[in-house]
């Protein structure tokens, strides 16, 4: 390598670096201010082992978290279970927020950045952490996201002037420093439905399945004889053929359903819904009520029965090397079939708001599960020129040119067809 070479080489080298420290410089530009609390814990040493008790408030709108009988439970929604991953997550991510950045910002100023106490204009958002006695842990207020903008056009559009969220002004309790941190906890609201416990029934193994509507002429019923069984549509009616194309969906009907909300107000559904239900082969019984279609969702009542067996019946000619086997499994299989009924039971206290799409593949009319009569006469029409040897237009059910002139030239007696 020569001098020439070499000295290229020194300055691309001091160009690369200081594009480097220019790069670093603009993705740090966001967090710019002194920052003598850097890295600190926003918290301190935060117990989470002792919060019992979580408040989110914003304005009028109030979300109370409170831990009863070893349970998180959501105030707001008659203590209905609350989801412990979504808490314990929040609460770890609460105990390891660090600081970024710190200023002391007099009272006059917290407008600017959302952080005002009280129910007015830019009014912060107030976190409450309490213990089993009501005694606050740490007060938390979350202000204004901290944007970031740009340094170049973004490959997916305009992300506008504001740029994107990349933090948040915070204050803890009465502090006079406001600080900022590098989560913008988008998804800390005081609204209750995103801390519902989701877990749901689940059906399993469908035997019989019917709808009742208030017009009975729309109401059905299907069953099969195995889980693999042809469905058969009960007390079917002369021309009624069951679709299998419209019927093959019920196999795993109601097998993952989930809810949006849900209410204690039992009336939601009305005077008269359709009633759906549900037999499995392992003689669990789902009894739902359904109420009028609003804003996408379903009003949901559901009840759930079950004859689990106590004992099993041992089979003929049973060896005793197997019993002991055959026992232990089946007493494993009723446990979880006892702690499945005792779990799904517990949601009969409330009605659900159920989406659309996991109640309307069930919720069809009887006249839609059966073979349309146009393709009734189409398949009629097809199996008759099948016969005939003749081939049809599968749009129309005529036959097709070809075949007229193969007609035509069989029967030495046809007019001649001009072409």
């Amino acid at each position: 390598m020569n001098r020439k070479q070499l000295t290229i080489l020194l300055v691309a080298l001091v160009v690369l670096g200081g594009a480097g420290l220019l790069l670093r410089k603009n993705q740090s530009a966001s967090w710019s201010g002194s920052n003598p609390a850097m890295g600190k814990k926003l918290l301190g040493e935060f117990p989470v082992n002792d919060v019992t008790q979580v408040t989110i408030k914003q304005g009028t709108n109030e979300l109370n978290l409170a831990k009863k009988d070893d349970l998180w439970r959501v105030k707001e929604r008659e203590d209905y279970p609350a989801n412990y991953s979504e808490i314990s997550e929040f609460l770890m991510k609460m105990r390891d927020l660090k600081v970024v950045q710190s200023e002391e910002i007099g009272p006059s100023q917290l407008a600017r950045v959302s952080l005002v106490p009280g129910e007015g204009t830019n009014s912060a958002m107030v976190v409450d952490f309490k213990d089993q006695n009501g005694k606050p842990i740490r007060t938390l207020l979350l202000g204004k996201k901290h944007m970031r903008k740009a340094s170049r056009p973004s490959p997916m559009g305009d992300l506008g002037d504001e740029g994107w969220p990349d933090g948040r002004y915070v204050k803890v309790g009465n502090a006079s420093q406001v600080a900022v941190i590098s989560d913008a906890l988008s998804n800390v609201e005081p609204k209750p439905e995103p801390w519902l416990n989701k877990d749901f029934f689940k059906v399993e193994k469908i035997k019989s399945i019917s709808v009742s509507y208030a017009n009975a002429t729309n109401s059905w019923k299907l069953s099969r004889e195995t889980e693999a069984g042809e469905w058969k549509l009960a007390d079917a009616k002369p021309g009624e053929q069951l679709d299998a194309s419209k019927t093959s969906s019920f196999n795993s009907a109601l097998g993952s359903p989930t809810f949006s909300d849900i209410s204690s107000k039992m009336d939601l559904v009305g005077a008269n819904p359709t009633q759906v239900a549900v037999e499995t082969f392992e003689n669990f019984n789902y009894a739902l009520k359904v109420g009028a279609k609003t804003n996408d969702n379903y009003p949901l009542i559901v009840s759930v029965t079950a004859d689990v067996a106590k004992e099993r019946t041992p089979g003929k000619d049973e060896k005793p090397e197997d019993k002991e086997k055959l026992d232990k499994e089946f007493k494993e299989k009723t446990g979880k079939l006892v702690e499945k009924l005792a779990q799904e039971q517990a949601f009969g206290k409330w009605v659900y708001l159920v989406s659309s799409w996991t109640l309307d593949s069930v919720l069809k009319e009887r006249s839609q599960l059966l073979v349309d009569k146009k393709d009734e006469k189409k398949d009629a029409a097809a199996k008759d020129a099948k016969a005939a040897g003749i081939k049809l237009d599968p749009t129309t059910s005529i036959p097709t040119p070809d075949d007229a002139d193969k007609d035509d030239a069989a029967d030495p007696t046809a007019a001649p067809v001009e072409k």
